[in-house]
């Protein structure tokens, strides 16, 4: 796609979503006219005939442009009004420096951790076979489950299996999200720093021994990511690299996928992860429990997982939950203080369901003594940095997110910063008591609300 065409493809989308927001007269009078010339930092750069137009649609139409481009589904952030030979809308704004993309695996994630049931022992099969050999055994490997049943855990062990049993070979972890961003960076030559993102993006992701993609839903009706996806397919699959991707369902359900895309995906092996029976559920829980060195009597388990959904994030936010309890009332972990720490019968969960991320940001804030502004922003304070990572690991323990949905809740940050903030954490808490007090006075009020 060339420079002119890919800009004009960005201004179609933002136009879209624009023409639903403000008047037709407006739009006919201010925006219609504006020419794409650029982007920079993720920001459309739309040339404005006169600087009396630019003022008009800074008053009155920014606002809603704005919202427009960050909606439109091709990851821009905002717009840039700048108009020639003008003072005052002049391009000032400089290109962020390149950071390193790549997201951070989780070494907690190996086969070893990983419990195997009835419902995941023919997909662990698969993974630990891919892992053992790449590029030889099933090509792709298509993973899909619901949320919470170990899909990511699975894609990082293969990713974590093969970095110490193949040393050798190049191996790339990442998310939907991020090659979708990185995409869209690469949908242009960037000029004013003078990199080439588009060659970047072909030499990053076809220059590997194995590419595992976590998540590529996200991508249903994202018809340029789509394409760009194929290509890197079809370049890593006749060079016999292995190719590891996971959903929420089969393939042959992404509708508003490309079918050229859904056949070469159901060329390889398609495995299901299915939720886990009482006893994988019990299991977990025990390995989970473990991890955090504590042994739960079996009449506790039994209760833990009686009534509840295959989420292993719920049942293991059920633990985090009985685990706190016993730390606060300085008491051992009996069936009596489990049923009083969940408050509820086996079935329900209904305090459990009153704790959501805004109510942790809160309680964050108000124990800093800092604005919701300030733990969301991006100021390098270690006081304010400190708080972010408290909150994010809060935001891991208490409830059952994706880390990527942490990552937005907590102003946008990424699957790797959100992973590096939860370690860190959990690592201070063993050896700082202030970090360790901050958390548990942080969590009672949370539950106390």
């Amino acid at each position: 796609m060339e420079e002119n065409s890919q800009l004009e493809f960005l201004w179609s989308k933002v136009k879209q979503r624009v023409e639903k927001l403000i008047s037709p007269l407006s739009y006919t009078a201010y925006i219609q006219e504006l020419q794409p010339t650029d982007v920079i930092n993720k920001k459309l750069v739309l040339k404005v005939p006169s600087d009396t137009s630019a003022k008009t649609i800074t008053q009155h139409h920014l606002d809603k442009l704005c919202e427009a481009a960050r909606t439109s589904d091709v990851g821009l952030k905002g717009v840039i009004l700048v108009v020639e030979g003008s003072d005052i809308f002049t391009l000032n704004e400089q290109p962020d420096a390149t950071e390193d993309t790549d997201v951070i695996l989780d070494k907690r994630y190996t086969f070893d951790s990983f419990v195997v049931g009835s419902g995941n022992k023919f997909v662990y099969a698969a993974a630990k076979s891919v892992a053992e050999a790449p590029g030889e055994n099933f090509n792709p490997l298509y993973i899909y489950g619901e949320t919470g049943l170990g899909k990511t855990h699975l894609m990082q062990a293969i990713a974590n299996e093969i970095a110490q049993k193949h040393p050798a070979l190049k191996v790339l972890y990442t998310t939907s999200e991020k090659f979708l961003n990185e995409y869209v960076d690469s949908m242009y030559t960037k000029k004013s720093s003078g990199t080439d993102n588009e060659f970047h993006f072909r030499n990053r992701y076809r220059n590997v021994d194995v590419l595992i993609i976590d998540d590529i839903q996200f991508w249903a009706g994202k018809y340029g990511v789509q394409e760009a996806f194929f290509h890197t397919f079809n370049e890593l699959f006749a060079q016999h690299k292995q190719i590891v991707i996971s959903s929420d369902c089969p393939a042959k359900e992404l509708k508003t996928l490309e079918e050229r895309l859904r056949t070469r995906f159901e060329g390889g092996l398609i495995a299901d992860i299915q939720p886990p029976d009482v006893e994988t559920k019990i299991a977990i829980l025990k390995r989970k429990a473990l991890e955090k060195k504590y042994i739960i009597p079996d009449d506790v388990l039994a209760f833990l997982v009686r009534g509840t959904d295959s989420n292993v994030r719920t049942l293991e936010g059920r633990l985090n939950k009985v685990i706190f309890a016993s730390k606060l009332h300085e008491e051992p972990i009996t069936l009596s203080l489990a049923s009083n720490a969940l408050q509820e019968s086996i079935g329900g969960s209904a305090e459990q369901e009153e704790v959501t991320s805004e109510s942790i940001l809160k309680a964050t804030c108000q124990h800093f003594s800092i604005t919701k502004a300030e733990l969301l922003g991006k100021s390098k304070r270690q006081d304010l940095v400190r708080a972010r990572q408290v909150c994010i690991y809060l935001l891991c323990e208490m409830l059952s997110l994706p880390l990527v949905t942490i990552g937005k809740e907590m102003g946008g940050r990424d699957h790797s910063t959100v992973i590096y903030a939860r370690d860190k954490i959990a690592e201070l808490m063993r050896v700082n008591d202030v970090v360790a007090k901050a958390v548990t006075d942080i969590k009672s009020a949370v539950l106390k609300e």
